[in-house]
């Protein structure tokens, strides 16, 4: 039988139209989206004079790493790459913990508060930033804290972004942990009970280690979305020296004249940890897109 089968033509699926259709469609789409980054490179690539005489569309002559090198050393891309992680480990770090000591309260035990809780977290994610900058401002530059910042507010540190990072993204990594946590067995949490384990040991040792999965997936979109930050940045740092690596792309502008080609260099630079960080853990930042989205 398996002779006579192998011998029989394979028929062709036919081709639909709206298949080619379909496939098309998402070609022109992916083009579209991959048009500004390749534009970018393509600048990046070509130096300043030759695209001031001959025009940005124009077939290029000469294609180096100038820009590049140069981009890095005169941003000084290293100290504010290193002022980028002294400020998102840290809210990655106390978000993911805060968020998911808030979740286990919710999913795991029973109080007529559960709903609200986490009601009152989630709601702080509908609250447009724009709308307290005023009042957060003001905040910040009246509390003083000598010794602990270098200004000695919790305006202008890296403190104060910390905190405001881990207020804003902890609505959302409660709503998704404690959807996570919701799919657990009870019947493990009852059982460490009968054992006698204290409610420190439940969450610390039988419950945060069967949520890394989402913890993952978590840490991978709160690095980037912490990491591309702008906003925070340039409202509660006025330093230059203190400033993450985002909004560090200032340096590159002069007073009078900007290297559009120079920026775009800098630019690429600077989304490269993203980068790596996606195909790195790109299992765990694609199913971070659904996490949460149903009960199991």
């Amino acid at each position: 039988m398996s002779t006579v089968s192998n011998a029989l033509p394979k028929q062709r699926t036919p081709i639909r139209p709206a298949r080619v259709l379909l496939h098309t469609f998402l070609g022109l789409t992916a083009l579209a989206w991959l048009a500004p980054l390749l534009w970018a490179i393509f600048s990046a690539l070509r130096p300043y004079s030759e695209t001031s005489n001959r025009g940005y569309v124009s077939w290029p002559h000469t294609l180096n790493l100038d820009n590049f090198k140069n981009a890095f050393e005169q941003s000084d891309m290293t100290h504010y790459f290193m002022n980028t992680l002294v400020i998102a480990v840290p809210a990655v770090l106390l978000t993911l913990f805060l968020s998911s000591m808030v979740a286990f309260y919710v999913a795991r035990f029973d109080f007529r508060v559960n709903l609200f809780l986490l009601l009152v977290f989630t709601a702080g994610n509908l609250l447009p930033q724009q709308v307290i900058i005023t009042p957060l401002y003001r905040m910040y530059l009246l509390t003083n804290l000598p010794g602990i910042t270098a200004s000695g507010k919790l305006y202008d540190s890296a403190l104060g972004l910390v905190l405001i990072h881990v207020a804003f993204q902890s609505g959302f990594c409660a709503f998704v942990l404690a959807n996570y946590m919701r799919s657990l067995p009870h019947e493990l949490t009852e059982a460490a009970l009968v054992d006698g384990a204290s409610v420190w040991r439940l969450y610390w040792q039988i419950t945060l280690p069967l949520c890394k999965p989402a913890m993952a997936a978590l840490a991978t979109l709160l690095s980037i979305w912490i990491y591309n930050d702008f906003f925070w940045a340039l409202v509660l740092i006025s330093t230059g020296e203190n400033m993450p690596i985002t909004s560090a792309l200032n340096n590159l502008s002069g007073q009078y004249f900007t290297d559009p080609n120079l920026v775009a260099a800098g630019s690429l630079l600077t989304a490269i940890p993203t980068l790596l960080v996606y195909f790195a853990l790109q299992k765990q930042f694609v199913s971070g897109l659904t996490l949460g989205s149903a009960k199991g």
